[in-house]
């Protein structure tokens, strides 16, 4: 059994450097911590159960107890729920939940919840399949620097056509602000994500495997790498191994997250046509580098421009145009309004600045009109255009 007591969340969130400030959040965090400890990626009746009595009710009904009261609420018949504790029950033990924590404070892993500012709600979509939680390395920042992301997958067996698109969409990509997303895996994978951090861009790694295991371990110091630069998460707690079905539903996660999904190159059977599957299914924009059409290394890219209606991408102007963004736009520049919203939003967060006088966000924030999350976005964003730096705790607008 898993025990809910508030000292004990207090002190197993406070291994890895997470402040709480009720008992209430602290055996919340706990419990959906507890629950990425329990269940396989992708548990609908958890993602229900959770959803509609909370993490904590939800965890004691995974240990037994009965829907009683909740009956109607959740939609949930009392078989299935039978059926589900007798999947969860074996994984319910304090020890497991106990593990989990130490190897995340030992590899300096921390935690993520749906509740906090700087979760990625963009995975809100995926519904009752949404991760419970998400245990990471690095900057969670990098959710809310650009407001585009897109992910670049492909075949781990690439060719050197495959990868050469791949390193010169994602550098390109890079380059103009966006985010690049991928699963740290050989071929495709490992070139987008290299080539973004050799522009010294922004790139998020998404794993099959717990978060302080570098997995291929091939890829140790790339991974190293995003996480001094971006952010490495997992929604499986740290100790946990890449298998199959968790490499399948860590597929689900990078379409989500991402605004634009852009295979480079997949055979017929390839993985990354589940994670082009995920983003069709989740309405996101997807697109497919064409390639020979005698390499069976594409003949999966062709598939999808063919039956998935996916976009022809030649090159980062492409993948521009899927976003709804210009060819020639980049995140980092501002000019007078006539770019839209966000153009607007940046104006209006350096219009609350002062290029002498130190603000903190709270003063930008009052003085902006906009929120605190909508604020930390626009400077992020702001920070890396050199717009703006920080002094003293505070934020200031550079001079030109």
């Amino acid at each position: 059994m898993i025990t809910l007591e508030a000292p004990r969340a207090r002190a197993a969130l406070a291994q890895i450097g997470c402040r709480v400030d009720t008992d209430i959040d602290a055996l919340s965090r706990y419990a959906l911590a507890s629950w990425s400890c329990i269940v396989e990626p992708g548990d609908a009746v958890a993602g229900r159960l959770i959803s509609v009595v909370g993490p904590v009710e939800a965890l004691r009904l995974a240990q037994g107890a009965q829907l009683g009261e909740f009956a109607e609420d959740v939609s949930i018949s009392s078989d299935e729920l039978v059926r589900a504790q007798a999947r969860w029950r074996p994984r319910c033990t304090d020890a497991a939940v106990g593990i989990a924590f130490e190897r995340a404070a030992r590899a300096n892993v921390r935690l993520l919840v749906g509740r906090d500012e700087l979760w990625p709600h963009a995975l809100d979509d995926l519904g009752d399949h949404m991760p419970l939680c998400l245990w990471f390395r690095g900057d969670p920042l990098t959710f809310a620097r650009t407001r585009a992301l897109v992910a670049i997958v492909g075949a781990r067996a690439a060719t050197g056509y495959g990868e050469h698109v791949a390193a010169d969409l994602a550098a390109d990509l890079a380059g103009r602000g966006i985010s690049v997303v991928s699963g740290a895996a050989y071929g495709i994978d490992g070139v987008a994500h290299r080539a973004a951090l050799s522009v010294e861009g922004t790139t998020i790694a998404i794993l099959a495997g717990g978060a302080d295991r570098s997995y291929p371990s091939g890829h140790a110091r790339l991974i190293d790498a995003i996480a001094e630069r971006g952010i490495v998460c997992s929604e499986v707690p740290c100790g946990s191994a890449p298998t199959k079905w968790r490499f399948l539903q860590r597929n689900r996660l990078i379409a989500a997250l991402a605004d634009a999904t852009v295979v480079v190159e997949a055979g017929w059977r390839s993985g990354s046509l589940n994670t082009a599957g995920h983003a069709a299914a989740l309405s996101r924009a997807l697109g497919a580098v064409p390639g020979p059409v005698t390499s069976a290394a594409s003949a999966g890219c062709h598939r999808l421009l063919r039956e998935y209606d996916a976009r022809c991408v030649t090159s980062a102007d492409d993948v521009m145009e899927l976003l709804g963004l210009g060819a020639a736009e980049t995140l980092f520049e501002i000019g007078t309004g006539e770019e839209g919203d966000r153009t607007d939003d940046l104006t209006r967060v350096t219009d609350a600045m002062s290029p002498r006088s130190v603000r903190s966000i709270d003063d930008i924030v009052r003085r902006s009109g906009m929120s605190h999350p909508d604020v930390q976005q626009a400077l992020g964003v702001l920070h890396l255009a050199a717009k703006v730096r920080q002094s003293g705790g505070g934020w200031l607008v550079v001079s030109r």
